[in-house]
């Protein structure tokens, strides 16, 4: 027989009831939430556009009632439209297609007209070009050096002359500069693995071992590595740095076959466009603090904590990113659309200014001007307006995780408004280290921990090279021609920024 349950009783297990009922529908929600965004790293678009609801009205409609401040504030936010100039064209011909560039070298073929009578007179001629490819061709450079024998009877060694070879990249090494500058472009410019050159090679009709292409790279990176060092002073010795960090997969010997997870650390000038890898075999604060321990300016960074300790402990000025920030309400709009779309629509007026000043060309002073007149108003009422919301809503979910991270970080996130040259995001070091991911997928892992240091040296030389939009195939093949004989005092003139100069 069922013992009877006090009124009280029935109360108690009716209130856990609907406690449960309420953790397990938002421990629904986070799973929902957790497999939407596993599905877009899977599957979906790797783009993060916002386009903002037609009725931005409804964004404000939160069934919340919002104190008067932060009501008048929202509400008189000014929208920042795109500057467009229309202008009445007309449309012009189309000439057809594009000449080809001059600087290609050109193969007349000559057509005569079959059965020409007798008596004909040109007149003119009809010129059609077709772009045409050779394959990339091996081959032998020969230096034939004379002997001659002094006018002597002598005839020991001292009497005899022949010329000196001009300076060769490695010593004793059959790869010319236009050799080794290739395979150094194909890795780590085109992210072609030296197997697949092997390859290449093979087709070509020469068959050179793996291990001899992988020391003629290695020997490479050991004849730029005083570049490399000047580069990393010349980096570091700027008032303004952007600071991230990319996983590296490297084979460690101490682990059977599995490879070890070290970190590329990327500081850039944005600048002087300078930009320097440094490899390390972890993402513990080590690597960083000893790179920056001199560096005295502002480091903008995505918000890891590492370099909160080491800006503290330098005395350094540190600044975050928009983008991350901005990333977190992209992950939101899914669970929580009205308060995401209205946080992003107001970081897109900030884009939007910055916008309109790239394509005004405008100086350092003329952007902070502009943004203390129309970003820093934006910023003050979405950090009051982030800060009502955060009472609102439900701990733990991704609308308040996506605000936490920003009200956190609102001070750090919002002084690139005082300074022109500062930017919004961190856009431009991560754009720096895009080609080591693609470098990844196809080589798979750095051969050793030396091997992964030489990446990063090449990596550095070769992203300033793009800075600079220098051909860096010109630039190595150059340089490893002259590098072994030129003076150590002036070898900064070797540097990819200086070297462009000398072109001119």
């Amino acid at each position: 027989m069922n013992t009877p349950v006090a009124n009280n009783d029935y109360k108690q297990l009716y209130e856990i009831s609907q406690k449960e009922n309420r953790d397990l529908n938002f421990k629904l929600q986070q799973l929902q939430h957790e497999l939407q965004q596993l599905k877009k790293m899977i599957f979906g678009s790797r783009q993060e556009k916002f386009i903002p609801s037609e009725n931005q009205a409804a964004q404000l409609a939160l069934d919340i009632t919002v104190p008067a401040i932060a009501t008048q504030a929202v509400t008189n936010t000014r929208k920042i439209e795109y500057i467009r100039t229309n202008t009445v064209e007309i449309p012009a011909v189309h000439p057809g297609r594009s000449k080809l560039p001059e600087h290609l070298r050109r193969e007349d073929i000559i057509l005569e007209p079959d059965h020409l009578p007798a008596g004909s007179k040109r007149i003119g001629q009809v010129e059609t070009e077709q772009l045409e490819c050779i394959p990339a061709e091996l081959y032998v450079k020969r230096y034939i050096r004379p002997k001659y024998l002094l006018p002597s009877t002598d005839t020991t060694e001292s009497n005899i002359v022949i010329a000196d070879l001009p300076g060769q990249p490695i010593d004793k090494c059959i790869a010319g500069p236009g050799l080794l500058s290739q395979l150094v472009i194909d890795k780590y410019v085109d992210h072609l693995p030296l197997h697949r050159q092997m390859q290449r090679f093979e087709r070509a009709g020469v068959k050179l071992p793996y291990s001899t292409i992988s020391d003629w790279v290695a020997g490479t990176s050991r004849l730029i590595t005083p570049l490399y060092e000047i580069l990393v002073k010349q980096t570091l010795a700027s008032g303004y740095l952007q600071a991230d960090e990319t996983p590296c997969p490297v084979l460690d010997k101490d682990k059977n076959g599995k490879t070890h997870r070290g970190f590329y650390w990327i500081y850039q000038d944005c600048i002087n466009k300078l930009v320097v890898f440094d490899y390390q075999e972890g993402r513990n604060k080590e690597g960083p603090s000893g790179m920056l321990e001199h560096f005295k300016g502002i480091l903008q960074t995505d918000g890891y904590g590492v370099y909160d300790d080491i800006a503290e402990k330098n005395g350094i000025m540190l600044i975050h990113c928009m983008a991350h920030a901005r990333r977190y309400f992209i992950e939101a709009l899914d669970s929580d659309k009205t308060r995401a779309e209205y946080a992003l629509d107001q970081i897109q007026q900030l884009y939007i200014i910055e916008k309109n000043c790239t394509q005004q060309e405008l100086s350092a002073e003329g952007r902070a001007q502009i943004r203390q007149e129309q970003s820093l108003p934006i910023l003050k009422l979405l950090g009051e307006w982030m800060r009502h919301e955060y009472e609102l809503v439900l701990p733990k979910s991704p609308i308040s995780k996506a605000l936490a991270y920003s009200l956190k970080r609102w001070d750090k996130l919002s002084t690139y408004v005082t300074d022109g040259r500062l930017h919004i995001d961190n856009n431009a070091v991560e754009n720096s280290i895009r080609p080591t991911a693609i470098g990844r997928k196809n080589y798979l892992f750095a051969g050793s921990h030396e091997a992964a240091k030489r990446s990063a040296m090449l990596y550095s030389l070769l992203g300033t090279c793009k800075l600079h939009h220098i051909n860096p195939a010109t630039w190595l093949a150059d340089v490893l021609s002259r590098i072994s004989a030129y003076p150590k005092k002036n070898i900064i003139q070797l540097l990819p920024h200086n070297w462009i100069l000398q072109q001119k």
